[in-house]
């Protein structure tokens, strides 16, 4: 996401009523969010949809890294070896659904 830039990139929500169409523009054409006020304080933010979109994958993976580590702290890992040896030997016998489920279980 590029730099905020408080001098242009904070506006009040009236101003964005009666400029729609170019707010939303400069949303899309910088990648930078938009801070629209009311009453002198902040009330929303605009985001361009690639960058929303962006955000929400890194909050995703993060959230999918959290419960990994907490997983392993629990002591619910696989070693590297034992999964290796698993996925070769799904590859020899040629069951591959076999191995897969009992990997899910």
């Amino acid at each position: 996401m590029a730099l905020f830039r408080p001098s242009v990139d904070v506006r009040p929500v009236t101003e964005f009523r009666s400029h729609t169409s170019e707010v939303l523009e400069q949303v899309q054409k910088t990648k930078r969010p938009v801070v629209l006020t009311q009453h002198g304080r902040s009330a929303a933010v605009l985001l361009d949809v690639d960058v929303y979109e962006a955000l929400m994958d890194e909050i995703a993976v993060a959230r999918d890294v959290r419960v990994a580590e907490a997983q392993l702290d629990a002591g619910m890992g696989i070693p590297h070896e034992v999964m290796e040896a698993r996925a070769i030997a799904a590859q020899v016998s040629g069951k591959y659904g076999d191995a897969l489920r009992e990997l899910a279980e």
